[in-house]
C-alpha cells in the first residue's frame, strides 16, 4: 500500500524488528515507525509464519541480556543526581529525588522484565537442595505417633482446663 504502513511479510521486515527487539526495545516502540507494520500485524505474522515466531521469540531472550546491560549504565550514570538550588538562601545544589526514583524505577523494571525474559539466568535463584535424611517408616508407626501426639496435646489441654486457663 503506497504511502501506507506495511502489511505484507518479508523477511526484511521481520529482521529490523527482530533487531530492534534484541536491542531492548518493546514491540509497540519498533511499531510506532511508519516503515513499520502495526503491532496487530505483527502479532498475525507470529501465528502465520512459524519461523518469524521463532525469530521473534530469540529476539525477546537476547533483549533480556541488553536490559541487564543496561541497568549498569542506567545504575552509574549520576549526572542528574543533583541539581542547582534556586532558593538564594541555601545556594549550591541539592539532591535531585525525582532524578534518583526514576532511575531506580528504570533499573528495576528492566530486572523484572529480564527475569522473565531469561528466568534461567536473571530470575531469583531458589537453593531448594535438600541436605537431610529421609525416613520411611510403616503405616502402623505412623498411626501410633500421630496418636501419641493426639493423646499429648489432649492431655494438656485437659490440664489447662483443670487449672482454669
Amino acid at each position: 500500500m503506497p504511502g501506507g504502513r506495511p502489511c505484507e511479510y518479508t523477511q526484511e521486515t521481520a529482521d529490523e524488528i527482530c533487531s530492534q527487539l534484541a536491542e531492548g526495545k518493546s514491540l509497540r516502540t519498533v511499531c510506532k515507525a511508519e516503515s513499520m507494520p502495526c503491532v496487530a500485524t505483527v502479532f498475525g505474522w507470529m501465528r502465520k509464519f512459524p519461523q518469524f515466531l521463532k525469530q521473534y521469540e530469540i529476539s525477546k531472550a537476547e533483549s533480556a541480556d541488553y536490559l541487564a546491560e543496561d541497568t549498569l549504565d542506567i545504575a552509574d550514570d549520576g549526572s542528574n543526581d543533583w541539581m542547582a538550588s534556586n532558593d538564594p538562601e541555601n545556594p549550591g545544589y541539592r539532591l535531585n529525588g525525582e532524578a534518583i526514583a526514576r532511575s531506580r524505577l528504570r533499573v528495576d523494571t528492566r530486572k523484572w522484565i529480564a527475569s522473565k525474559l531469561k528466568p534461567k539466568k536473571y530470575g531469583e535463584k531458589l537453593d531448594i537442595a535438600h541436605s537431610g535424611s529421609i525416613e520411611t517408616i510403616s503405616r502402623e508407626s505412623l498411626i501410633e505417633r500421630l496418636t501419641g501426639l493426639y493423646t499429648t496435646a489432649a492431655s494438656r489441654v485437659d490440664g489447662s482446663r483443670a487449672e482454669g486457663v
